[in-house]
């Protein structure tokens, strides 16, 4: 089977999903995976499986067994947010930050990280840091008269917002 039948598949069985019953796309790619062991973009689908059926600490292993995999593109930027949102769920703020903080690094232009980021600092209990990295984040993508009106303002305030928690 080549890659792009492979990826044709896994698309086929994502969107055949039921969320509110996972076992059968659960059984289906664990089939593919015994078939493709090593193939980060299986492991990456049957992460999101077991994310999706709310076994997160299994999903975790499976993301982490992805990323070790190579997986790339944006399998890889949605990996590093679904991941670091697992990670929120179990209470690992600390490796969903670090996490986030990665795939930013790589997707600096992703809202998705950058937004999935603000909510573990708020789950840390860092609100005002939450507050202040979404104010940074609405006042980079929102280009607007007001919004450039008051950019100065906004940004102080956000990094005063940031200083607070540290």
């Amino acid at each position: 089977m080549t890659t792009t039948q492979l990826r044709a598949q896994l698309d086929e069985v994502f969107n055949a999903r039921e969320r509110t019953n996972m076992a059968p796309t659960i059984t289906v790619l664990l089939g593919l995976l015994e078939l493709h062991p090593d193939d980060a973009e299986v492991l990456y689908e049957v992460g999101g499986a077991y994310d999706t059926d709310g076994q997160e600490a299994l999903a975790a292993e499976y993301y982490q067994r992805a990323i070790d995999a190579g997986l790339s593109g944006k399998w890889l930027r949605q990996c590093f947010l679904q991941f670091g949102s697992t990670l929120r769920n179990l209470e690992r703020f600390e490796e969903s930050l670090a996490l986030f903080d990665a795939g930013l690094a790589r997707y600096p232009g992703s809202e998705s990280l950058a937004i999935f980021r603000v909510l573990t600092l708020h789950a840390m209990g860092k609100t005002d840091s939450a507050l202040g990295t979404l104010i940074e984040l609405l006042t980079d993508r929102l280009d607007t008269a007001e919004i450039r009106r008051y950019e100065v303002a906004l940004r102080g305030n956000a990094e005063y917002l940031k200083s607070l928690d540290s």
